[in-house]
Formats: structure tokens, sequence, C-alpha cells
């Protein structure tokens, strides 16, 4: 099939980024970029943004022949512009954080890779070779940052340096690149000289994350601010960047205060039915520690998630949504040890030799309450991320390949929150304690607005406070104290993840608010979408329609949705 001006500009893209930007490459599903590392180093930002202006030059002049162009064109430009807005503003020199940094995404770039062959592993053991000067360029930003005043907060250096610890094997757990290796043995084919090879990278790869870990203890905590807030200015283009959309701070920092109420008001009717006369609070330490709803071990868990997932797909291909035969699987996995608490999704290789994945990160535990996971499954898997990441791979005809492979957080987490409430309303969360885990993750993302807007804004706390909880510290100001204090009271998480969640949104801005702010763009186009059409509204219909417009910002979603 010809393709346009526009979609020939969109491919070709995708293949400098992905030469420019393999850990990008990798988590997109770009094939033929796993034997190479990110260069995150002044000089290679640089690379990257030049790239981009001289896509956005070409793209102004790029002759429009339909509708899928003008999208196609419109969402390259949000999307470029906004990443050079970042750049220009030096968050690439304080990139460093518990969750999503380059700290991390070198590390993680090896979960998504295969190992089921000799030739794997040789691309394998190339990008490991390439770790250490990875992080050499890597440390090249911060020092830059140091230099210029741009810095991340001590406690973000902190925790990136206490995972760059356990990954070189210093919390006691195995290092991850030698442990990865020993999975090596035994493959056909592979034999001892490229074992002996394999292992030397791993080494040399696992003292470059000790010396990083040195490096962010002894010498960049020297210069690390002891702010965690980063103020208005910052904190609007961040949520730029996650959304696609300029919005209102203020307004959304009300609303997510009164959707909070809405929705604890909501969680006490399904205690009273759980555990009648108890609290909030009470019905979920039951949930956590007296409940016989539990899974015992990682390898249970894992099945047991499998199967929600499994059972969604049979269920939902051909009443809500036609599932493609091709990526009718997701697979359940559980997420190496030292990372950050949440759970996540990554996307099907663009080629589908690699299928879509959910992980769980246990870290240690062994004892997994189920009242929480159902609804998560359903979010990180089907019909969240995974339809919505499937359907953009597949829809080769009418996106670009930018358009199939890029992810905004609003949209996709909007997206997936969306399915989460999709699945309570058609009556997949039966149980009350599931739906109170599908509540309380609700009301834990309508914590994050509240936070994430508070605290890096320096805002007030209000003395009305809807919902049938005691009012929290009326007309102080948001610190990282309130923060936890409000995030494990609320959130309804234990201990250890609310400190891992108040770590992300201090050290992530923009990206805590994309969920509700998201979802609540969702529901308002299907509310319109039915109001439009009456009787003859068509959830199906709308549901393909949506997916098949790609990843937008939230400004051009609202736009095409309401054409439907």
């Amino acid at each position: 099939m010809e393709r346009s001006p526009v979609f020939e500009l969109a491919d070709r893209y995708v293949t400098g980024r992905a030469a420019l930007d393999p850990v990008w490459a990798t988590n997109s599903g770009v094939v033929g970029f796993d034997d190479q590392l990110t260069d995150y180093s002044p000089e290679g930002v640089e690379a990257r943004a030049a790239h981009d202006r001289e896509t956005l030059v070409e793209l102004a002049t790029a002759p429009r022949t339909d509708a899928s162009d003008d999208l196609a064109a419109a969402f390259l430009a949000e999307r470029l512009d906004t990443q050079l807005a970042m750049v220009d503003a030096g968050e690439h020199l304080r990139d460093l954080n518990n969750i999503a940094s380059p700290v991390q995404e070198i590390r993680a770039a090896f979960d998504l890779m295969p190992y089921d062959t000799a030739d794997d592993w040789d691309v394998a053991c190339r990008r490991m070779e390439a770790v250490p000067v990875a992080i050499e360029r890597l440390r090249a930003a911060y020092d830059e940052g140091r230099r210029s005043g741009l810095v991340a907060a001590r406690r973000q250096a902190i925790e990136a340096a206490h995972q760059a610890g356990d990954w070189a094997g210093e919390g006691g757990d195995p290092a991850f690149f030698p442990a990865l290796v020993d999975d090596a043995a035994g493959v056909p084919g592979l034999g001892p000289a490229q074992l002996g090879q394999l292992r030397a990278a791993a080494d040399h790869a696992t003292e470059a994350y000790g010396e990083l870990a040195r490096y962010l203890r002894e010498v960049y905590l020297l210069d690390a601010t002891e702010a965690d807030v980063i103020g208005g200015d910052r904190y609007a283009l961040r949520a730029r960047a996650f959304l696609g959309a300029e919005i209102d701070l203020s307004e959304a920092y009300e609303w997510g205060w009164d959707e909070l109420g809405r929705i604890e008001d909501d969680m006490v009717g399904e205690c009273a039915v759980i555990r009648p006369g108890a609290s909030i609070g009470e019905t979920v330490d039951w949930l956590e520690t007296g409940s016989d709803l539990v899974v015992e071990g990682e390898d249970a868990l894992r099945e047991w998630l499998q199967e929600v997932m499994d059972v969604a797909v049979a269920d939902l291909d051909g009443t809500h949504f036609d599932i493609d035969p091709r990526v009718r699987h997701v697979e359940a996995m559980i997420a190496p040890p030292g990372g950050a608490a949440a759970m996540y999704y990554t996307p099907p290789a663009e080629d589908l030799s690699r299928p879509g994945r959910t992980w769980y990160p246990a870290n240690g535990q062994t004892r997994f309450p189920k009242w929480t996971e159902v609804s998560t499954a359903y979010h990180e898997g089907v019909p969240g991320h995974h339809l919505q990441h499937a359907q953009m791979i597949l829809g080769r005809d009418e996106l670009s390949r930018y358009q199939r492979l890029e992810f905004i957080s609003g949209h996709g987490e909007g997206w997936a929150l969306y399915a989460e409430r999709l699945m309570d309303e058609i009556g997949h969360l039966e149980r009350p304690e599931y739906r109170l885990g599908y509540l309380a993750g609700q009301a834990a993302r309508a914590v994050r607005v509240v936070v994430d807007i508070g605290v890096h804004l320096g805002l007030e706390i209000p003395a009305g406070q809807p919902g049938p909880e005691p009012v929290f510290h009326p007309g102080e100001r948001w610190d990282a104290a309130l923060v936890r204090e409000f995030v494990l009271g609320r959130s309804r998480t234990s201990e250890a993840f609310a400190e891992s969640e108040v770590l992300r949104y201090l050290g992530w801005p923009g990206q805590a608010i994309s969920y509700k702010v998201g979802e609540r763009v969702w529901l308002q186009a299907r509310a319109d979408a039915r109001a439009r059409h009456g009787a003859g509204f068509d959830l199906k219909a709308f549901h393909a329609y949506a997916l098949d417009l790609g990843p937008l910002g939230l400004d051009l979603l609202r736009e095409q949705l309401a054409a439907f």
C-alpha cells in the first residue's frame, strides 16, 4: 500500500528515533536494536532533539491527503514540540527518580528481550557489554546537571542508589545480570566460550551499576536538592507532556477532592456488605490480614492472574470488543526484584514476536490478597493496556508507524482506568471484595490528583472535604510528610507500597494525575456520544472507533471522539 508523505515521514522518524534511542525501541516493540543502549549524555539527548527538530521542519511542508494525514501530523507535531520543550527546560539533566528514569530504563531493557536461542544470547551479550558505557554517559548528564544547578531531590537519588545497588548484588539478593546469565546454561548451541563471554559481560555490567550506586551516594548527593517540590511552571510543562493537553490545575485539584469523597461514600456501602458495622479501614485490614481470599506464592499468583486475564478475553471478545486472534493472549509475569512496587504492562513487539505482558512486582512477598488485584489485572491487561496497545499495533493502514508505537499517559492510563470501570459496569466485579478493591484503586487515583498537584504547586488543604472520612489538616499546605500521611491513610495500601508511591509522586511530577484526568475525558466523551445517539448508541462500536484512533493527547482525543 502506498504511504502518504506524512506517513512516510512518521515511518522515517521512528527508524531514526530507534537508532538514537534503542531502549525506547525495545520498549516500543521495534525490533533490530536490542543489542544497543541509549546514549543518555547531553550529546545523545541533543542528537535526538536535532532529529525531532528536523522532523518538525519537514512535517510543516508535508502535503496532507486526507483526515488520517491531518491526525497523524497533529499528533506527531504535538509530541515532538513537547519533547523539545522538556529538553529546552533541561529536564533530562535531572531525570532521576525511583520508577522511570534512565537508572531503571537501562536495566529494564533486558526484561523485554528474547532468550530462547544462542543467537538471542549473543544479542543480549552485546547489550550487556554496552552497560558500562551507557552508565558513564548517564553520569555525564547528571554531572552537567550538577554544574548547571539542575539536580534531582535527595530522596530520589538515595532511592535510585539503593536500586542500583540491589541490581549490583549489594542487597543480599543475587546481582541482576549474573542471575540473568544463569538462565543461558543449557540453551542449545550455546558453547562454553559464548557462556564465558556472557559471564564477563554480566560482571562488567554489575560493576557499572555498583559504581553508579556509589556515585549517587558519594558524589551526586552532595549537590542534590533538599526540596521535593518543583513549582507551578515546571509542573505545568510536565503535566502537558503526560496529558497532551494544558488543563486548569486548580480546578483539577478541587475536582480530585470531590472525586475522592464520592468514591469513599461508595466504599462505605461495599464495606457494609463485606463486614457489617466495620469502617473502610477496618474492612481493608481484615481483607489484608484476616480474609482467606489470598494467593500463596509467586507461581500461584502468576497462574491466577493469567486465568483472570484469559477469562476476561473470552468474555469480552464479540460482546464489547472484537479481539484479533493474534493478540488474544497477554502473558502474566513476575517482575524482577528491586524496582518500584507498582504493577505495569509492556506491549507486544511491533511484529508480534513478543506478546503483551503484565508484570507484578512481588519484591519478596509470598502472600497476596486478591481483593485489589482483579481490577488491576483488567487495568494492565484486558480490556486495559493490552487491548489498547494491540489495537494500535494492528492498525497498520489507518495509523502511522509512530502512532502505533507511541504512548501518552493521559490517553493510555485514562483508558485503562476507564477499562476497570467498564468491567464493574458490566458485572465482572460481582464479589463485593473485588468491587471494593476496584473502588480503592479509584480512590488511590483520586488521591494522586490531590497530592500531586497539591504538593508541587504548594496548595492549601481545603477546610471543606467531601466524603465519610475525617477532615484532613485543613488550612495547611502540602509537604512530603502530609503526602505520606494522606497516601497511607486514603489509598488503602500497605505501608511499603505507600512509601514507594510517595517517592513516585515526588520524583515523577505530573504523571500521577494522568489516570483520573484521562478517565474523565473518556467518560465525558462516552456520555456525549450517548446523548447524541440516544437509543442507537452502540458501546462496542464506540470502543472500536476510539481504539482505532491510536494514542492522542487529551485535547486531540476530545476533538476526535466528538465525531463519533
